[in-house]
């Protein structure tokens, strides 16, 4: 693994162990509540543990929401929002002179 790749890890996992603390729980009680041992929490606090242990202790902290931003959709790229919008026109042409006379005689009545 490479440095990037460890340092989020490690960072991950004390922010998991924050967010505990600010829960007022021991490991012993989040290993209860998840149904999880204690080796299991203090495993993922270090970032070693699997994707399924760290989704569950996020969910028993209530601090899932914070995945969001990984499961809202991305937005579309520019280029397919410029396909879509079409060709804007960039300038007026102006009414031809042949378009307003007709208009004008179609006015006038007998």
């Amino acid at each position: 693994m490479n440095n990037k790749t460890t340092n989020l890890i490690e960072t991950l996992g004390r922010r998991l162990k924050q967010i505990r603390i600010n829960a007022n729980l021991t490991q012993n009680q989040l290993a209860d509540i998840i149904g999880k041992s204690r080796t299991a929490i203090a495993r993922a606090e270090k970032g070693r543990c699997n994707l399924s242990t760290f989704v569950s202790i996020l969910v028993a902290l209530d601090a899932d929401a914070q995945l969001d931003l990984l499961l809202s959709e991305p937005p579309p790229s520019p280029v397919l929002l410029a396909k879509a919008k079409g060709k804007q026109r960039k300038r007026a042409s102006g009414v031809s002179k042949t378009a307003t006379q007709s208009t004008n005689e179609s006015d006038i009545k007998w």
